[in-house]
C-alpha cells in the first residue's frame, strides 16, 4: 500500500513538470506581390492560370470571353517578383491582378464593376501565410481607383489622337461610348488635384488593412514591404522622326499617314499630350510615396521602403528613338479587328470606318488591348533589378534609374 502511494506521488510530481516538446519546423520563406497590372506583369506575356473566386484555376478562356475572367489578371511568369534576385526567399507568389484597385484588397474583384472573379487579395495573402513565413511584400497600387484608372487615361489620349488623325473636326466619330474629342489631353483630363487626393486616401485605407493583416498572420512578424510607383511608357517628347508624315504634323486637321506611323511605332498620341501624361505619372509617384510615409508614421515598427522607378525606362521609352517599338521597354498600343487574337500592327490605308470598328473592339473586348503601354518582359527584368536593390537597402526610399548606356543604378 505504501509502495503504491509513493508511486502515485512520484507520477503526480512528474506530471507537474512541463516536458520538452520537439521544436516545430520553420516555415519556408516567401515573397508576395500585391496590386495592379504593373506588378502582375501585364504586357510581359507567359501568363499563368489564375485561381478564381470559386477555387477553379482559369487558363486562357479565349479572346471573346468576359473580361471578368480571372485569367485576365495576367499574372506573368516574367513579372519582376519572379525575376528578382531575392536572397533567402524560397517561394514566390504573384497575387496581383491587372486592373486591381484598393477595394480589391478587402473584397473579391467581382464585388465591383469591371472587377475580375478573384478572391480579395488579402484573403489570398492569408492563405499563403498558412504555409509560409512572409519576408517580402511588393505592393503596386494607386494607378487604378474610384476616381481614375490607367486604362481609361491611356484610352482617352490615344483615342483623341486617332480620332484627330482620321476624321475632321466637323465630323462625327462613331464610337461606342459616344463622340471622341480630338484635342490633346490636359493634366485635368487625366486626374484633377481633388481626384488625386481621393485616390490617396482610398489607397492609404487599403494598405493600412494590408499592414494590419501582415502583422497578424506573418509567422515571425519580420517582413519588408516595398511600395513601387510607376514609370511612364512614353518620353517627354517623341523622336523627330515621328513628328511629321506626308507633310503634316499633329497640330492640324486630319493627318492619317502620321497617325499610321505613330501607331506602328506604338505611340499614337499628340505630342502636346505628353507633358500631361508625365504630370500624371509624377502624381502617381507622389501618391505612392505619400501612402508609404503616412503608414510609416502609423506603423513605426514596420519595415516600409518606397521604390521610385520613374526613371527606370529612361532612354528606352516608346518612340524615344527611331526603331520603336522594338527598342522600347514598354509594349506598344495594339488593337485587334474583332476578338481574333491577331493584333493590328499597321493602320496604313485604313479608312475611318475600319478605324472605328478596330477601336470599338477594345471597348467591347478589353482583353484584346489591355497589354498596351505596360512593361515588356525586358521591362519587368529592369524592374526586377530595382526590386532586388529595394529588398536589401538600409534606406527608407530608393530611386532606380536607367543610364544612357543601359545600366540600371540605384541611389
Amino acid at each position: 500500500m505504501l509502495r503504491r502511494i509513493l508511486l502515485a506521488a512520484a507520477l503526480a510530481a512528474t506530471s507537474a513538470v512541463a516536458l520538452p516538446t520537439p521544436a516545430s519546423a520553420a516555415l519556408p520563406t516567401a515573397a508576395v506581390a500585391l496590386g495592379d497590372s504593373f506588378i502582375s506583369g501585364e504586357g510581359a506575356g507567359s501568363y499563368q492560370p489564375v485561381t478564381d473566386v470559386n477555387g477553379v484555376a482559369q487558363a486562357f478562356p479565349g479572346w471573346s470571353a468576359p473580361n471578368s475572367n480571372a485569367f485576365f489578371c495576367h499574372r506573368s511568369a516574367n513579372a519582376s517578383l519572379l525575376q528578382a534576385s531575392l536572397a533567402g526567399i524560397q517561394d514566390r507568389y504573384n497575387l496581383a491582378c491587372s486592373g486591381g484597385r484598393p477595394a480589391d484588397f478587402t473584397a473579391p474583384g467581382s464585388a465591383r464593376d469591371k472587377g475580375r472573379a478573384v478572391a480579395a487579395q488579402l484573403d489570398q495573402l492569408r492563405a499563403v501565410a498558412q504555409t509560409h513565413d512572409i519576408d517580402l511584400v511588393l505592393v503596386g497600387l494607386g494607378s487604378n481607383n474610384s476616381s481614375f484608372t490607367f486604362g481609361d487615361v491611356a484610352e482617352k489620349c490615344a483615342n483623341r489622337f486617332i480620332a484627330d488623325a482620321w476624321t475632321g473636326w466637323w465630323e462625327f466619330w462613331a464610337y461606342l461610348n459616344g463622340p471622341v474629342e480630338q484635342s490633346p489631353c490636359t493634366a485635368d483630363d487625366l486626374a484633377t488635384a481633388a481626384q488625386f487626393a481621393a485616390a490617396t486616401a482610398e489607397t492609404v485605407n487599403a494598405v493600412r488593412q494590408l499592414l494590419t493583416t501582415l502583422n497578424q498572420v506573418d509567422a515571425d512578424h519580420q517582413h519588408r514591404v516595398v511600395f513601387q510607383d510607376y514609370t511612364n511608357p512614353l518620353p517627354f517628347d517623341l523622336d523627330p522622326s515621328y513628328w511629321e508624315a506626308d507633310g503634316r504634323q499633329d497640330d492640324r486637321d486630319k493627318f492619317r499617314e502620321l497617325g499610321a506611323v505613330r501607331y506602328a511605332a506604338g505611340c499614337p498620341i499628340h505630342r502636346a499630350s505628353l507633358s500631361a501624361g508625365h504630370l500624371f505619372s509624377q502624381g502617381l509617384g507622389t501618391l505612392v510615396q505619400t501612402v508609404r510615409n503616412t503608414l510609416a508614421a502609423e506603423f513605426p515598427n514596420d519595415d516600409l521602403v518606397f521604390l521610385d522607378v520613374q526613371h527606370a525606362f529612361d532612354g528606352a521609352r516608346l518612340c524615344e528613338h527611331p526603331g520603336s517599338p522594338a527598342n522600347a521597354l514598354a509594349t506598344p498600343i495594339r488593337l485587334q479587328d474583332g476578338p481574333s487574337g491577331t493584333f493590328v500592327t499597321s493602320l496604313s490605308g485604313k479608312d475611318k470606318i475600319a478605324i472605328q470598328r478596330i477601336a470599338n473592339t477594345c471597348v467591347s473586348y478589353f482583353q484584346t488591348c489591355q497589354e498596351s503601354w505596360h512593361p515588356t518582359a525586358a521591362g519587368q527584368a529592369v524592374l526586377a533589378q530595382c526590386l532586388s536593390a529595394a529588398a536589401t537597402t538600409p534606406a527608407r526610399a530608393l530611386t532606380c534609374s536607367r543610364q544612357p548606356d543601359g545600366r540600371i543604378t540605384t541611389a
